[in-house]
């Protein structure tokens, strides 16, 4: 069985699986560490940051990754060097990242009392979390246009292996303060750059400048598309805390029971960096027979995974969470079944989403999201329990998702060109 997926998944799967995997396992360490040294409100406050982190920092930073590992493959097919795309994607990421820390420095008091328990020094370990993952994205989205696919997993395995040896270290010591916890992510993912810096400067090289059109087009759009993904699957947690500020119980329970629930997306995290370049290729050689296998191979990588991960879930979940990370017990096993439903929807809207990328139809992904986001919000709003309401706001937003995302890629069966990418006239001598 694993055989078989191994030979559906695209090339370069498994060294970035075998990163995911690490980072994956990291996640659990750092949650389970915190949970049995924080007090319930600290490690809601915590709760609600990393939930703030990977929504907000990977709706705007994983689309500047995309777009640059797209650039960079179209460029590699021409036999052109990345430096012209990382410049403009490490600018556009930096103006992002300023743009980010100004409002949190303008609404640090507001941000600190109404999701940190008044605690200011979690705003500015935010800042710092979304600075890493800037960093990060804009670095891997060059070692995944290349290839450079064991480089790209090693940035996330020392990422990982640092965060459990961190979290390792302030639990031994005893730390019971959620910012120590927090600054992790400050800390790991820059030191995973920094590690694997060296094929991104071998690899850049010069040549002409970019046009900025060339990545601003679909970046916009992209970059909608991505925040309101990371909306749908992680603004549960927020939610909770805004519904019912006293209930820290549900807020802590819900982000434990979603790391648990969502371990089929480490690895659709895997075959994303190697499925979107492979789509792109297709799509601009207009291989509409690789584009197609390629694709049902992903949905069917991620079903099985999805179905297997939802049923676990369901039937362990409850125990889990309480053994692994001292949540308090507060899910039953129909929570983890709604949880491991919204996962297979949104694990099948975020492959169908390369597609659309891959074809250069960024605005249908957007419209997808949108309606996404508009169905959650509407079953968020039934008069029922806070945990079911945010259970079934996540499972509603996906599934409409993969409707809308379904309907655009049945109606579009020639793939659209990619953006055209400029050729210089001068010699590539960047690549080596």
């Amino acid at each position: 069985m694993i055989g078989r997926l191994l030979r559906l998944v695209p090339p370069g799967t498994v060294p970035v699986g075998a990163g995911l995997a690490i980072v994956g396992l990291a996640a659990y360490v750092h949650l389970a560490v915190a949970g049995h040294n924080l007090t319930a409100g600290d490690y809601s406050s915590l709760s609600v940051l990393w939930s703030f982190v990977f929504t907000v920092g990977l709706g705007v930073f994983l689309p500047v990754e995309q777009e640059v590992a797209r650039l960079v493959a179209a460029r590699r097919t021409r036999g052109l060097p990345p430096g012209p795309v990382l410049a403009r994607g490490a600018a556009v990421a930096a103006v992002t990242l300023g743009l980010l820390v100004l409002v949190c420095v303008a609404a640090a008091d507001v941000l600190a009392d109404r999701l940190f328990a008044g605690d200011t020094g979690l705003v500015w370990t935010l800042c710092g979390a979304l600075a890493a993952l800037a960093v990060a994205h804009t670095t891997r989205g060059v070692l995944s246009g290349l290839r450079q696919f064991g480089w790209y997993g090693s940035q996330l395995g020392i990422d990982g292996g640092l965060r459990i040896g961190l979290v390792a270290l302030l639990g031994l010591a005893g730390v019971d303060s959620p910012m120590a916890y927090a600054l992790v992510l400050v800390v790991a993912p820059l030191v995973g750059v920094a590690s694997t810096l060296p094929p991104v400067i071998r690899a850049a090289g010069g040549g002409a400048a970019l046009p900025w059109p060339a990545l601003l087009r679909g970046l916009a759009l992209l970059t909608v598309s991505s925040l309101l993904a990371q909306v749908v699957v992680n603004v549960g947690v927020i939610n909770v805390r805004l519904l019912a500020p006293a209930d820290v119980a549900t807020a802590g329970a819900l982000l434990s029971a979603l790391v648990l629930v969502r371990i089929p997306l480490f690895v659709f995290g895997s075959m994303q960096a190697a499925l979107l370049p492979g789509l792109s290729t297709a799509a601009a050689t207009g291989d509409q027979a690789a584009f197609g296998t390629l694709l049902r191979r992903a949905l069917a990588v991620v079903t099985a995974l999805g179905v297997l991960g939802g049923v676990l879930a369901a039937l362990l979940g409850p125990w889990l969470v309480q053994v692994l990370f001292d949540a308090p017990d507060v899910l039953g096993h129909g929570d983890f079944a709604w949880l491991g439903l919204a996962t297979l929807a949104y694990l099948w809207a975020m492959v169908l989403g390369q597609a659309l990328l891959a074809r250069d139809q960024h605005q249908a992904q957007a419209v997808a999201w949108i309606v996404g986001v508009a169905a959650l919000v509407v079953a968020t709003l039934a008069p029922l329990s806070v945990a079911l309401r945010v259970e079934l706001g996540y499972t509603v937003g996906s599934l409409a998702v993969v409707a809308v995302m379904l309907t655009r890629l049945r109606r579009g069966t020639t793939p659209t060109p990619p953006v055209a990418v400029p050729v210089s006239a001068s010699t590539p001598g960047g690549i080596r």
